[in-house]
């Protein structure tokens, strides 16, 4: 695993300001996943080698899978096409659908990186249907293919309901529909809701706004993008690149293979989340390689577009009172005018927190036989924590009420 930690930490992987906290972050949130044992429904299955089929561009499976919520109740999932649909506990009926979209990197396994908080807004009553994306360079497209998946779920689960769910589509059909986007994905949250004006949420919680160019996001960004366009076709013409790069696979996949073989009872869910992670990686490099330079839109453009065209009716403004790379202000500047324009309404919180705050999880820790200080150390850490997470969850959840009281 010291490979894998060293293999994460180079600059490309402070994208959208994650910085060096980042991996271990992920090693946390993924070495969370690994005490949960696999499971089985009752029409899908996973395996160790999950089959995968490719949807829009993103990977994905249809499982219906079972794992623990926050309070160790079992939950069921559901992936349809593309996305993950979290449904509240059995026996509550969802009071409106939210749309969730993680941050650059994990928003490509919310269900491992944001498990808590989302299992936490489903059991405040949301129906939440999660869209995994792989970050890129082009926030645009991006857009559009979230866009598109969730929007070809909605439309299943208006027209077939959810049978697993014991959920008909009468009852779903006529829900509210809101959204959630933390850091990256609050950003694509904004941009949707100013690209599109059909089929976009009544409400949008927007959770630690983050809209810095390249240059900020990734440090040495200017001089290292040159670099690797200039030095990979040279590289590229040489017969040993090829040798090298099926060798580079070869080990990819056999660290892969060494990181499921210890993982607690060979978690399958835990695995998938590592590959998806991992395979970002070369597309971002491929991205510098061909010479980008910038996010697409820039910055600047994405500010003017929020200025122009933004339509959700009402907005939530999350920030945290101890995240550095937060730009949630920035965002109220651009979007107080328009939204009073359109007769919405707009809605600052800050609260206390990190920009890591909705990624934390439950952790492993397990008090031994004789109670010690370190048990009692380490357990009030971990509520003081968690109970970050826990008023995220209910600031949202109450925010949401107000438009359906």
């Amino acid at each position: 695993m010291k490979l894998l930690a060293f293999s994460l930490s180079p600059a490309t992987m402070q994208l959208h300001g994650y910085h060096n906290h980042f991996p271990r972050t992920m090693m946390m949130v993924v070495s969370h996943a690994l005490s949960l044992p696999p499971q089985k429904g009752n029409q899908w299955r996973l395996t160790a080698n999950p089959c995968a089929k490719m949807v829009n561009g993103y990977l994905g499976r249809e499982t219906t899978r079972k794992t623990h919520s926050a309070n160790e109740n079992k939950r069921i999932r559901r992936t349809l096409g593309s996305c993950l649909v979290i449904p509240p506990p059995k026996g509550v009926k969802p009071r409106a659908i939210v749309k969730f979209l993680g941050g650059a990197f994990v928003g490509a396994i919310p269900d491992v990186s944001y498990r808590l908080l989302i299992e936490l807004l489903a059991e405040e009553g949301f129906l939440i249907i999660c869209v995994p994306y792989n970050v890129t360079f082009d926030h645009a497209q991006v857009v559009e293919n979230v866009y598109g998946r969730y929007n070809s779920c909605l439309d299943m689960i208006s027209g077939l309901g959810l049978p697993d769910f014991d959920l008909e589509p009468s009852e779903l059909s006529h829900l509210p529909l809101y959204s959630v986007g933390h850091s990256n994905g609050a950003l694509l949250q904004a941009l949707t809701g100013s690209y599109f004006s059909d089929k976009i949420p009544k409400a949008n919680a927007i959770i630690s706004f983050n809209n810095r160019p390249a240059a900020e996001a990734v440090p040495y960004f200017e001089q290292f993008g040159p670099l690797v366009s200039q030095i990979m076709p040279v590289v590229e013409s040489s017969p040993l690149f090829a040798m090298a790069q099926i060798a580079s696979d070869v080990g990819l996949k056999g660290l892969a293979d060494i990181a499921g073989e210890m993982m607690s009872n060979n978690d399958p869910e835990a695995y998938d989340a590592l590959i998806k992670f991992l395979d970002q990686l070369p597309g971002v490099l491929n991205q510098v390689r061909r010479g980008t330079s910038e996010f697409k839109p820039k910055p600047p453009e994405n500010r003017d577009v929020f200025k122009q065209s933004y339509n959700v009716p009402r907005t939530l403004l999350v920030k945290f009172n101890s995240d550095t790379i937060d730009e949630t202000d920035q965002l109220e500047a651009c979007l107080r005018p328009r939204v009073e324009l359109i007769g919405g309404t707009l809605t600052k919180v800050t609260l206390n927190g990190t920009h890591l705050t909705p990624c934390l999880q439950e952790p492993g820790w397990r008090a031994g036989y004789l109670y010690t200080p370190a048990d009692a150390v380490v357990q009030a850490v971990n509520a003081l924590l968690l109970n970050d997470v826990k008023v995220l969850a209910r600031t949202i959840s109450r925010w949401f009420g107000q438009d359906e009281e």
